[in-house]
């Protein structure tokens, strides 16, 4: 039923439904309770359903462009300014979230 809200949203709501007061959720949550209140108001706004899928960043794509061009992590380190390790992880970022839309 809450399927397109978010985890926060709907523990909120969860708890309001089993009676906790607006303030008793705001101090879980170490917020305010108009804040609580906000969020509960905000769960009432119909939504189309979960956010679209961004495309790659353009980062990932200069790196899995660079790698099919046979770079290694390290030229492409050094143009980025950035460490092996951390292109290695944008790297397997990239092909994560193309596996994601193949099977999404």
């Amino acid at each position: 039923m809450h399927d397109h809200l978010r985890p926060v949203e709907r523990r909120i709501l969860a708890l309001r439904d089993a009676g906790e007061t607006t303030e008793q959720i705001a101090d879980r949550f170490k917020r305010s309770p108009e804040h609580v209140e906000r969020m509960l108001a905000w769960t009432a706004i119909p939504r189309s359903g979960p956010a679209p899928r961004l495309a790659a960043r353009a980062r990932e794509r200069l790196v899995l462009s660079r790698r099919s061009d046979g770079e290694t992590h390290d030229t492409i380190a050094e143009r980025f300014r950035r460490s092996p390790g951390f292109i290695k992880q944008v790297e397997g970022l990239a092909h994560f979230r193309r596996a994601l839309d193949l099977l999404g």
